[in-house]
């Protein structure tokens, strides 16, 4: 009988790596396929990957494959991100990169190739139950990244394993030096994938005009000039530059048609703390919508603890989360993501 035929995404780090491993001791036929998402710049780190994930590759004795997806994540995933920030909202690009490309081309791209399933090193679970599959948040509380999966569908999940997700980092890691995998102590990556490690406002002036304006008060008190409302976020104290003495200064709000950035000061000032949310473009991995109800959790951040939470729905294309505590900083652009105990269910993207 044919070995299942799984096509890993390896992207050069340790979770990838340890997910090729164990499938291979799984008796799994593995085949490794690194994706190059962003054509070649400076700020980039994906020749470097590259070369880990062939090096992983030789170790296992696993065949390697490089694809680019480059013209896709353009279309799909950058195109969004710089539309979002323009209107003033801050989006999550791994979140669409995940739904758009790794569960999407890549997938498509290996079943092309005879997959019968993918598999990635997100810390993340996938259950059967009845007929549907469920997403489950890693073991590990610290890394689970089910909050950037919950644009999944049924069709997706079916085809997916995640091998490190019920492990702790620790565990992984101990797993890559003991196999002598040359990535085992390799940093994990962070920040989104096409800036890299330059200054944020340097990467977005080469795509979007420049648009001074006022700071303000909430009651109108001129505090200074913000460089554009495109650098800023909800929440955000660094690089506001305004002195004086008393606590820090945060940003609350922006004011799009006045092109105005809403400042405040301290961390507990009203204007920061909210009981509710709205969110669009919904996504549910069940394929139909959770009941109405209270008694479910709910993250508006990726870090951040559940936040206990009651869900209605005004239609069928928005939903209101009202949390039992008030949240601080929501963030229009982020996503709200619902969980039910340690079933991650979907989302949308907040919208106020």
């Amino acid at each position: 009988m044919a070995k299942p035929r799984v096509v890993v995404g390896l992207s050069g780090g340790v979770d990838s790596s340890v997910s090729a491993l164990l499938l291979k001791e799984q008796g799994y036929e593995v085949v490794g396929l690194f994706m190059k998402n962003w054509e070649d710049d400076p700020h980039c780190n994906s020749r470097e990957d590259l070369v880990d994930a062939v090096s992983v590759a030789d170790l296992l004795d696993i065949e390697m494959e490089a694809v680019n997806f480059s013209a896709e994540y353009r279309e799909r995933v950058f195109q969004n991100f710089l539309t979002e920030y323009q209107a003033g909202r801050t989006p999550n690009p791994d979140i669409l990169c995940n739904s758009e490309i790794k569960f999407k081309a890549f997938l498509d791209h290996a079943l092309s190739l005879g997959a019968d399933f993918i598999a990635t090193g997100h810390y993340a679970r996938v259950r059967k139950s009845g007929d549907r599959h469920e997403l489950l948040r890693g073991r590990d509380p610290s890394k689970d990244q089910s909050y950037f999966l919950y644009r999944l569908n049924q069709a997706q999940l079916s085809r997916t394993l995640f091998p490190v997700g019920e492990l702790l980092k620790s565990e992984v890691r101990a797993i890559a030096r003991k196999a002598g995998l040359p990535t085992a102590a390799k940093k994990d990556s962070t920040g989104i994938c096409f800036i890299g490690e330059r200054p944020f406002r340097e990467f977005l002036q080469r795509y979007l005009p420049i648009t001074p304006g006022p700071m303000k008060t909430p009651d109108g008190t001129i505090m200074g000039q913000h460089q554009g409302l495109m650098y800023y976020t909800i929440g955000q104290r660094q690089g506001l530059g305004i002195g004086g003495a008393g606590e820090a200064w945060y940003v609350a709000g922006k004011h799009l048609a006045e092109n105005t950035l809403v400042v405040v000061q301290g961390h507990g000032h009203p204007s920061l703390q909210k009981g509710w949310l709205e969110a669009d473009q919904l996504s549910w991995i069940a394929e139909v919508r959770p009941e109405a109800r209270a008694g479910y959790g709910a993250k508006s951040r990726y870090r951040q603890q559940d936040a206990a939470c009651a869900l209605a729905f005004e239609d069928p294309a928005s939903l209101t989360l009202q949390f039992s505590e008030p949240q601080w900083a929501i963030t229009p652009g982020q996503s709200a993501v619902l969980y039910d105990g340690e079933v991650c269910l979907g989302g949308g993207i907040i919208t106020v």
